[in-house]
């Protein structure tokens, strides 16, 4: 049996997202046997940052606007720059981040995408990590940051960049397997 059989995960992305940190997750979730949806604020395809240059557009399954947390077991915030800073100027797209967070599900973000943790209100008082060029925007935000590949604090898990994407899948994946986290709200 597939280790996330029957679980339904939600990757949260825009244009300018970093490739590998959409891909790598999406791909390994599925084969780890979850449904996995990409939803956007756009509907049609969305494209990639890879590099220096722009990536692989991504069909795009569903709309924000389709979505709703309850019908999820996790939400993935991949990375880049551009990506996870145009999402965090869009409310509903916080929101439902917010509704993940505060319905115990997992919350799972790498690179910049911790950025949106700080938008709503979910960093302070975690453990988290990051890519280094955001962790005093962490610290400032009351999280504690550490230097390493993944942090887990009761199902948020971070990670820090694509050379991490490893060890990143396997929490989320346990995480998941081990259900909702009891947690103070943000």
């Amino acid at each position: 049996m597939s280790q996330l059989a029957g679980k339904k995960i939600l990757i949260l992305a825009t244009h300018g997202f970093e490739q590998s940190e959409l891909d790598v997750p999406h791909a390994e979730l599925k084969k780890a046997g979850a449904t996995v949806e990409i939803v956007s604020p756009e509907a049609g395809e969305i494209k990639g940052w890879k590099d220096k240059d722009w990536g692989t557009p991504v069909k795009v399954d569903r709309s924000l606007d389709q979505v709703k947390a309850d019908d999820y077991d996790a939400i993935v915030l991949p990375g880049g720059q551009m990506n996870p800073d145009t999402l965090r100027g869009n409310d509903k797209a916080l929101a439902l981040i917010k509704a993940f967070y505060d319905g115990g599900k997992v919350v799972a973000a790498v690179c910049h995408g911790p950025w949106l943790l700080i938008d709503t209100g979910i960093a302070k008082g975690r453990k988290l990590t990051s890519w280094p060029s955001i962790r005093q925007d962490l610290v400032n935000a009351g999280a504690q940051w550490e230097d390493r590949e993944v942090v887990n604090d009761k199902g948020i898990v971070t990670s820090r960049k694509p050379d991490d994407l490893k060890a990143f899948v396997t929490k989320i994946i346990e995480e998941v397997q081990e259900g909702r986290h009891q947690r103070q709200a943000a």
